[in-house]
């Protein structure tokens, strides 16, 4: 099957009268699909237990008699005035204490019994009423759980909750206070009933009570979720189930939360996802007008990852402008087109455009849609309509590749908890590395560290800052069987406890890499080192570790050579087993080039070294080559190259599609 086009609408918006135009324009755009209903409780329920379906009814049967398959959504990410007005305990409570209003959205508590109630109430009437329409492909649950920083409610309920849910993890109290480490600072506590949230205090929360803290309001999003699954099951059998997860979002344990869902989908907003990243001034103006491909790649990546490399869709694309980054800018001629076919090449079956019409008020009156205001189509619709039937060809094979790299929640919290370097973080590390690899022209698969890593050449592990006896034994196995493993900073520093392993980093993988981290090196911004590697020098800067070798047979790559970690060890190999591994406890784009071009040489993994905005990804033996930058790139192919789509010569902000070599 091809990929799907859809759009999401909000017909509950606009007049009955002109909404009943659209469902022709839009199958004549080109579009499979139609998402509706995620913000529409109010309409559904206007007073409680009054519900005023007639005008749903209306929707998906129009949309199911032009052939429009139809996305139902539940309603629960906006709960009416009403129930807000009977049950003010259903709203949040922030960091610091204070209530979190009705007026916009998500205002609700995932601790709240009440709310979960009524949540479960709307969607099992819902799922009655559309469960078995033959319009109704599928469904959404709720909308962006977690969004605008609220998967951590820090309220009463919470607190009764999370004392609970400790007390299940550790039994006794004792227990806890060891995990956490509570003898510092006298924090010792004598029942799980004195027990906070960790928020209020003077100066910084236990790391461990924050880590735990953060593991229970994940649970609590998914069991939420979850309930919501399993009443659409029942109600709707034969419909998938999906939800909408985020750019680059941190919040909940995405690979656990999709474990109920039949597939995953994500919201990509790529100008909005670069103006509000911690890239640089000169990236974020040279890649304004499209987003950085590294970065829309990535996440791409994590999310055909979750389920281990099934099939996702895009829920919400950009589409024109955003309306909720610091700075908007038009998207260029090509983007949209770009952005879709670069979802259809990282393994999606589906893009979602959002939205069909501009919204005429309220809070995204700025965001534009595939139809202005007045109707009319806007630029992002004339894409659409250029090339949705050039797709009718694409693939849709599964993807399988040689590189892996490791993503974990539980260390993206531990990392960024404690940072110790403000300019480093979880997701900037992994960039680091990614961006190499795809600069490299490789494709990568994204895994969690506990998933079966059979078959991959290398495994790489940017930051697994958390880590434990099971899942170091599962890298250890891959390495045996003949994996090149990739270490990167500060892994294994901590226990999944939260606190660091007694015999440092990086803990129970430091005798199969044969190295312990001596010292680190938080780095400030314009302050830098250096390290001769490879019979060259290169300059790092963020993080710095020296390393002391515990087994004979480890190879020195790289030493530095400015104080203070002067002669000091900095990058490693040693083979292991069929295998070997790597440690690169640094942050150098250049030297993690020059250290995976040694690695692929040796794994036999061919590279290129592409010039800036040129992108390369591959799926069911097609390339899709994607130039991001304001000038063409000639490709250096054969002539007798079969090109799908495109030709040698890249446009600015084009694609070129063609059937990859069999060399």
């Amino acid at each position: 099957m091809a990929l799907q086009l859809g759009v999401c609408d909000y017909p509950e918006q606009i007049s009955e009268q002109e909404w009943l135009t659209f469902p022709k324009r839009m199958k004549a755009l080109g579009l499979k699909f139609v998402r509706v209903a995620e913000f529409a409780w109010s309409k559904l329920e206007p007073q409680p237990g009054k519900y005023a379906f007639e005008w749903l009814d209306r929707v998906v049967d129009a949309l199911y008699s032009e052939g429009l398959q139809v996305l139902l959504c539940t309603p629960t990410a906006t709960p009416p005035a009403w129930l807000i007005r009977a049950h003010p305990e259903i709203l949040p409570l922030d960091k610091e204490g204070r209530v979190r209003g009705f007026g916009s959205r998500r205002h609700y508590d995932y601790s709240s019994d009440v709310y979960w109630q009524e949540s479960a109430r709307i969607v099992e009437v819902m799922a009655k009423r559309y469960g078995t329409h033959p319009g109704v492909v599928g469904w959404q649950t709720d909308n962006e759980h977690g969004c605008h920083d609220t998967t951590r409610s820090y309220s009463p309920a919470a607190l009764e909750k999370f004392q609970m849910w400790l007390e299940k993890r550790y039994l006794e109290v004792e227990t806890l206070n060891e995990a956490w480490g509570n003898a510092f600072w006298s924090q010792e506590y004598g029942s799980f009933q004195e027990i906070g949230l960790p928020n209020l205090t003077v100066t910084d929360p236990n790391p461990s009570h924050v880590l735990d803290f953060y593991r229970f309001s994940s649970d609590q999003l998914i069991g939420y979720d979850k309930m919501q699954t399993e009443i659409l099951r029942e109600h709707s059998p034969g419909r998938f189930v999906t939800h909408n997860f985020m750019i680059f979002f941190s919040d909940f344990d995405h690979f656990k939360a999709a474990e109920h869902l039949d597939f995953v989908s994500w919201d990509n907003y790529p100008t909005g996802m670069l103006e509000t990243s911690n890239a640089i001034d000169t990236v974020k103006t040279d890649y304004a007008r499209t987003g950085h491909p590294d970065m829309i790649a990535l996440n791409h990546d994590v999310y055909r990852g979750l389920k281990n490399g099934e099939g996702f869709w895009v829920m919400e694309e950009q589409c024109g402008q955003v309306n909720w980054a610091s700075h908007n800018p038009l998207p260029a001629d090509g983007a949209v087109k770009l952005w879709t076919l670069q979802a259809m090449a990282h393994g999606a079956d589906a893009v979602t455009y959002f939205r069909w019409q501009a919204a005429r008020g309220a809070q995204e009156l700025m965001h534009s849609g595939l139809l202005r205001h007045d109707g009319t189509p806007d630029r992002g619709s004339l894409e659409v309509q250029k090339f949705a039937l050039q797709i009718e060809f694409l693939s849709d094979a599964p993807i399988s590749n040689k590189v892996v790299m490791l993503h974990d929640y539980e260390s993206l919290w531990a990392y960024d908890v404690q940072k110790h370097s403000a300019t480093s973080s979880y997701w900037g590390q992994m960039m680091l590395f990614y961006g190499v690899l795809r600069q490299l022209g490789l494709d990568v698969d994204i895994r969690h560290p506990d998933a079966d890593l059979s078959g991959y050449s290398l495994i790489v592990a940017p930051a697994l800052t958390m880590l434990g006896e099971s899942t170091a034994a599962n890298l250890d196995r891959a390495v045996q069987n003949g994996a090149y493993l990739l270490l990167g900073a500060r892994t294994g520093f901590r226990k999944p406890t939260g606190g660091v392993w007694e015999s440092r980093a990086p803990g129970p993988l430091a005798e199969l890499a044969g190295v312990r981290v001596q010292n680190f090196d938080a780095l400030r911004p314009g302050l830098t080192s250096r390290i001769e590697a490879f019979d060259q020098k290169f300059e790092t800067h963020t993080w710095n570790e020296s390393l002391e070798l515990i087994a004979d047979d480890v190879k020195v790559l790289g030493k530095y050579f400015d104080d203070p970690l002067y002669s000091q060890i900095a990058l490693t190999e040693r083979n292991v087993g069929a295998g070997a591994v790597m440690y690169a406890g640094f942050w150098s784009e250049r030297l993690l080039e020059k250290s995976l071009e040694h690695v692929f040489a040796r794994v036999g993994i061919p590279t290129l070294n592409l010039e800036k905005g040129l992108r390369y990804s591959r799926r069911g033996g097609l390339v899709y080559a994607q130039n991001w930058s304001k000038g063409g790139i000639p490709l250096d192919l054969p002539e007798d190259t079969e090109f799908l789509l495109g030709s040698s010569l890249l446009a600015p902000h084009g694609v070129s599609i063609y059937r990859e070599p069999k060399t």
